[in-house]
C-alpha cells in the first residue's frame, strides 16, 4: 500500500470513529446556571452606592461623616459613581455583558409578589416561582412543601444530586432548596462540604472556628471559598450561591459593615467570572442571574429592618447575564418584573418550561 492511500485510508477510519454511533449518541454538556442572592440587598445601595443620610444617622455626636474610613472609601459625587466605588466589577458586567431591572429612577420597577418581606418568603419565591403566603410564613427551617426549581432542573435535565447544588451562608436553606430531602446537594450553614482535599479540611475547621455574631449563618467568606472549591472539584450545572452578610450586619446596625460586604461580594463576583471564563466547560455557556430576597425600609432606621410593616421592602433588583437576554444595560421603563418570575426564567435558560406544570408561577423574564 502506497503512503499516500495509506494516509486516506487512516483518514476514513478517525472520521468513522468520530461519527460512530457510540460518540454521535453522546449528550452534549448541558448550559450552567447560576443563582446568586445578597441578601437584603437594598436598591438604594445596588443603584446608589453609600447613603449619606444613613452614615450620618450611625456616627456619634460630633463626629464628621467626611472623617470617616467609609466615607473616604465609597463616597463620590453622584450616585453613579458612588456605585462604581462600592460595587466597580458588578456595574462594569451588568452594564458590558448583561443587563439589570429595579432602579426606580429609571422607571424600572421590580418587586416582590408576597406580602411578607423576609427571607423564607423570599426565598420560597425565588425558587417556587409564586408566593405561597399561607404555607410559608416564618423563617423555621421547616421543609418546603413544595417541588422547587432546582430539583425540576436536576429531573428534566438528567442531571446527578451532586450536580444541582446550594452553598450558602444561611443554615435554614436545608430547607428551602428542596422539597425531597437529598433531592440536591446543599451546604448551608456552619455543615461541613464533603469533598476530599487538604484544602477543603482546612476550611471546613476554619468555618466552625471562626463564627459569625449570629447563630444561623456562617460568615460569607467562607461560603465563596466552598463554592468555588465545589465549582472546580464537582462540575455542577446548577449552582444556587446565596450570602448573608448584607442582612445580618444590617440587623445589627453596623452600615459600615454593609458596605463592606456589598464590596467583598463585588471581588467574590469578579473572581467567579474571571474563573468561568477560564474553564471550557463553562465559558460561554453559564447563565448568571443575581438578586436579593427582599428589600428593605427606607425613612429613619427602616434599612435595618424588612417586613410586612415596612412597605418599601418590596422593591428588589435583578440582574442578568445571560446569551439568551439582550445586553441592555440599565433597564428603562417597560413593564415590571417579579421576583415571581425568576424560576421559570432559570428554567427557560436550559430550555425547560416550568409554566407547564406551574401555570400560576411567573413567566420568564425575556
Amino acid at each position: 500500500m502506497n503512503r499516500r492511500r495509506m494516509i486516506a485510508c487512516a483518514g476514513a477510519a478517525a472520521l468513522a470513529l468520530a461519527t460512530s454511533p457510540s460518540r454521535a449518541q453522546e449528550p452534549a454538556t448541558p448550559d450552567a446556571v447560576i443563582l446568586i442572592t445578597l441578601d437584603g440587598a437594598r436598591h438604594e445601595e445596588i443603584f446608589g452606592g453609600l447613603d449619606l443620610d444613613i452614615l450620618k444617622s450611625t456616627l456619634k455626636k460630633d463626629q464628621r461623616a467626611e472623617d470617616t474610613t467609609i466615607y473616604k472609601r465609597f463616597w463620590a459625587d453622584t450616585p453613579d459613581a458612588r456605585r462604581r466605588k462600592l460595587l466597580p466589577f458588578f456595574w462594569t458586567l451588568v452594564t458590558e455583558q448583561g443587563s439589570i431591572a429595579g432602579n426606580p429612577a429609571l422607571g424600572s420597577d421590580a418587586r416582590l409578589s408576597n406580602a411578607l418581606r423576609f427571607s423564607y418568603p423570599g426565598y420560597a419565591e425565588i425558587l417556587l416561582g409564586q408566593a405561597f403566603d399561607a404555607e410559608i410564613k416564618s423563617n423555621d427551617p421547616v421543609r418546603n412543601p413544595h417541588e422547587t426549581v432546582l430539583e425540576r432542573l436536576r429531573r428534566d435535565l438528567k442531571l446527578t444530586r451532586a450536580q444541582v447544588a446550594t452553598i450558602a451562608s444561611w443554615d435554614v436553606f436545608n430547607a428551602i432548596s428542596e422539597h425531597t430531602e437529598g433531592a440536591t446537594t446543599i451546604n448551608a450553614g456552619y455543615a461541613p462540604l464533603a469533598l476530599d482535599g487538604a484544602d477543603l479540611r482546612l476550611l471546613n475547621e476554619l468555618q466552625a472556628q471562626a463564627r459569625a455574631p449570629w447563630n444561623d449563618a456562617r460568615q460569607d467568606a467562607f461560603t465563596f471559598r466552598l463554592a468555588m472549591a465545589y465549582l472546580e472539584k464537582a462540575r455542577p450545572r446548577v449552582l444556587f450561591l446565596s450570602f448573608n452578610d448584607t442582612d445580618s450586619w444590617a440587623h445589627e446596625g453596623r452600615y459600615d459593615r454593609v458596605l463592606d460586604a456589598y464590596a467583598m461580594s463585588d471581588r467574590w463576583l469578579e473572581e467567579l467570572w474571571t474563573w468561568l471564563q477560564a474553564q471550557p466547560d463553562y465559558r460561554g455557556r453559564t447563565h448568571l442571574l443575581i438578586t436579593t430576597d427582599h428589600g428593605r425600609g427606607h425613612e429613619g432606621d427602616g434599612w435595618r429592618h424588612h417586613g410586612e410593616k415596612y412597605p418599601d421592602a418590596e422593591r428588589v433588583w435583578m440582574a442578568f447575564v445571560s446569551l439568551k437576554m439582550a445586553k441592555r444595560g440599565e433597564w428603562r421603563g417597560g413593564p415590571a418584573v417579579s421576583t415571581s418570575q425568576i424560576a421559570a426564567t432559570l428554567a427557560s435558560w436550559v430550555g425547560v418550561d416550568w409554566n407547564a406544570d406551574h401555570p400560576a408561577a411567573g413567566k420568564p423574564i425575556r
